[in-house]
Parts: C-alpha cells; sequence; structure tokens
C-alpha cells in the first residue's frame, strides 16, 4: 500500500473528514516518527510495533568493482519491530472482533 492509497482508504472510511485534511494527518504523523527518530527517540504504537534508530560502527568496506578496502563511516539506520498483535495477524492468526478497527458512518 502506497501512502497515497492509504490517504484515499481512510478518506472513504471517514466521509466527515475532507481528503486534505485526512493527507494533513497521515503527513504529520509520518513526519513526527521521522522527527523523533532524528533526535535518536523510539517510537512505539502499542499493537502495531516500534520505532527506533540503531547505530552502526564505522568498519572497512570493499569496492564490489575494483575489490579496494573502502572506510565506511558509522551511521544510524531506522528500525522497525512489529509488536506482537502484528505479528500474529500478519502469520493468519484469528481475528478477534476487538482487533478489527472501528469505521465511521456504519
Amino acid at each position: 500500500m502506497t501512502k497515497s492509497e492509504l490517504i484515499a482508504q481512510l478518506a472513504a472510511a471517514n466521509p466527515h473528514l475532507r481528503q486534505p485534511d485526512v493527507e494533513l494527518i497521515v503527513g504529520t504523523i509520518f513526519e513526527e516518527i521521522t522527527n523523533a527518530l532524528a533526535r535518536g527517540d523510539r517510537v512505539e504504537l502499542r499493537g502495531f510495533g516500534a520505532f527506533s534508530a540503531k547505530q552502526r560502527d564505522p568498519r572497512t568496506g570493499r569496492n564490489p568493482r575494483t575489490g579496494e578496502a573502502v572506510e565506511v563511516e558509522g551511521k544510524a539506520v531506522p528500525y522497525f519491530k512489529p509488536g506482537k498483535e502484528l505479528r500474529e495477524r500478519v502469520n493468519g492468526g484469528p481475528l478477534q472482533a476487538s482487533d478489527r478497527l472501528p469505521v465511521s458512518g456504519r
């Protein structure tokens, strides 16, 4: 699912919200997660998972064309750890009535 597909589905499920408002909400959520990771914070969404930034140490790599040794700087990389509920649903666990997302207007 792409970001635009997510926005379209949320807008369809919530007819009381205008599409530009849904775009703003989704964009704000993604921006806040990004900002938190850039600050080195962890973002936990209960039942979904946790986003964090893991630090990679500097290392000596190899240029694949020449085989020459190349120094690679340390860096932070985004990491996602799925929550238990998400793992169970992805792996075909039973869908409980409490697991269903409420849909407005129904």
